[in-house]
């Protein structure tokens, strides 16, 4: 027994930190008293799983239920408590005030964990109160929108595009919705990089679901039968559900009038998850995380480090000398849009160029697998890496296999610091149906080494109209490709032919820098090195027309429009 541990400890929330913090605790002390206080009805629930049960993969609500007050107190001896919510909190008595049906009353602590969370925004919209407006997130909200699907809904409009937005889409478009998804960025799932959020959209189009990027809902007008959403482009969506999902903030307003020191509404911590008040730890959605790649400090709602964080504070409370600290999430996460899946970690594009960070972007479309075993598709990888040593610092993938393995390969090489050069050197099991010799991971590694020391040099797709307006564009795939589409002017020389064909290139450059292409950038990197050790000013297009169609969007089907004819 640890006889220096405090004897009750009390923790703010359940779901993932809350209740990871708890069973910890008692798993180190069993002689602590340890109460949860959970305002909602629900203790420890799958919130990720809340989509699939409205799209009707999870069959029954009590899936979603990950433990109950009677499991958690026979197994850990955990004194839970639904139904009450923490209102209040006096640090000098090491009090909290609760909330239950019955009234008010105080609860002592010796040590103090707040998990409270976060809540939906709800924008300052007219007609959100709509009956037919639902979040998602608990349990409640998702059998309130399965009981409406099941109810006779037929059309559904989504607010926002973020991980749970296109997850909802997806759900209500299984179910037979015809299902409308509104995102006020620019495109949907806001962190991914333009290129792979091309891909998604292209896919939930392909699930029949509607997508309005760049524009917001202005108003939702409520009617008898159906409300109408009416969105900033003057678009007017009829629905019979809505769902909102335009984000979270930290639920903290009881803790800051309490005097816990907040940044932007989060719960500020230390190393240990220790609050501005003594004796109050907080972990998950609701406390300010740095950003190991760019510094920035904010919070991340995800349920890995939540849970994690959840356990290293349970250890500082009662073995604070042995206790590691709570590392810095790189916000590692991953969607499935269809037969697509989307994954990043680390910082994308927007961050690094907010934190005036100099770094290469690399564009790879390798194989998930062999490619001579059935199945084969390509991963679509974009890796940032610091310009100055190669330092990892982003990765994200779109893909419909594989897409899962080489995130976590890659969040693995951020968080140990590794340079992009290392990536060359992991040993990964291979075996044709799981991978290739030289796995995606490997191939990012001798892209990026090249890239770093000069024997590769890149174009990016965002500089395509420079490109045109100033340098011959030399094609090197073969005829039956660029019949499919070539941009306007190029030259076409199969790679193959290229040694053969030196002057015909220099002539119709005629002093002009030539930027090489192919389809995912292999062949155009082949070429690239002929050229260059030509004397010709050349570079290679960063991951070929692949990630060219992507970059241009709508605009791609009208400037690699098919050529009827193409030069020799």
């Amino acid at each position: 027994m640890n006889t220096s541990s405090p004897t009750r400890i009390v923790v703010v929330g359940g779901v993932a930190g809350g209740m990871s913090c708890a069973a910890r605790a008692r798993r180190l002390d069993e002689s602590a008293e340890i109460v949860v206080l959970e305002r909602g009805e629900h203790v420890s629930f799958a919130n990720c799983g809340l989509p699939y049960y409205v799209g009707g993969e999870i069959a029954e609500a009590g899936s979603l239920l990950v433990q109950t007050p009677e499991r958690l107190r026979a197994a850990l001896d955990l004194d839970v408590r639904p139904g009450h919510e923490v209102v209040g909190l006096d640090a000098e008595a090491r009090e909290v005030l609760v909330r239950t049906d019955r009234g008010e009353e105080r609860l002592a602590y010796d040590a103090l964990v707040l998990s409270p969370g976060a809540r939906a925004v709800r924008p300052p919209l007219p007609g959100l109160d709509s009956s037919r407006v639902r979040t998602l997130r608990t349990v409640d909200d998702a059998v309130a929108l399965r009981e409406q699907v099941d109810g006779g809904a037929r059309r559904a409009v989504v607010l926002g595009a973020g991980f749970i937005g296109v997850e909802a889409a997806e759900a209500l478009a299984a179910q037979g919705l015809d299902t409308t998804l509104v995102e006020l960025a620019p495109h949907v799932l806001p962190p991914l990089e333009a290129e792979l959020a091309w891909l998604v959209t292209e896919e939930l189009r392909r699930l029949g679901i509607a997508v309005h990027a760049g524009t917001g809902a202005q108003e939702v007008v409520t009617g008898a039968d159906h409300d109408v959403v009416v969105l900033a482009d003057g678009t007017r969506l009829a629905a019979d559900l809505v769902v909102l999902s335009v984000g979270v903030r930290p639920d903290t307003e009881v803790f800051e009038r309490a005097g816990v020191a907040t940044e932007r509404g989060a719960i500020v911590v230390d190393e240990h998850g220790r609050t501005s008040l003594p004796g109050v730890w907080a972990v998950g959605d609701a406390t300010v995380s740095t950003d190991p790649v760019t510094g920035v400090r904010r919070p991340v709602a995800l349920a890995g480090p939540a849970n994690r964080a959840g356990r290293l504070v349970a250890d500082h409370i009662l073995r604070p000398h042995a206790a590691r600290p709570v590392p810095q999430p790189l916000g590692t996460a991953i969607v499935r849009a269809g037969g697509l899946t989307a994954a990043m970690t680390g910082a994308n594009r927007g961050a690094l160029d907010d934190a005036g960070i100099a770094y290469r972007t690399l564009h790879l479309h390798p194989n998930q697998h062999a490619g001579y075993f059935p199945g084969a598709d390509q991963v679509h990888l974009v890796v940032h890496v610091r310009e100055e040593d190669g330092l990892l610092l982003g990765a994200q993938a779109v893909g419909t296999d594989g897409v899962d393995k080489r995130i976590d390969v890659l969040a693995t090489a951020i968080r140990h610091r590794a340079e992009v050069a290392d990536l060359i050197d992991l040993d990964l099991a291979y075996s044709p149906p799981y991978g290739q010799a030289k796995d995606a991971v490997n191939l990012v590694g001798m892209v990026g080494a090249n890239v770093l020391d000069g024997t590769l040099r890149l174009w990016d797709a965002r500089d395509v109209d420079e490109v045109l307006a100033g340098s011959l564009v030399l094609d090197v795939r073969s005829a039956g490709e660029v019949a499919t589409g070539m941009l306007p002017g190029a030259l076409h020389i199969p790679h193959t032919e290229l040694r053969g064909r030196l002057e015909e290139v220099r002539e119709a450059a005629a002093g002009r820098p030539v930027r090489v292409m192919c389809a995912s950038g292999v062949r155009s990197a082949i070429a690239h090195r002929v050229l260059a050790q030509a004397g010709f000013d050349s570079a290679s297009l960063s991951g070929g027309t692949s990630t060219l169609r992507a970059v241009l969007g709508e605009r791609g089907a009208a400037l690699l429009a098919p050529r009827v004819h193409q030069p020799a």
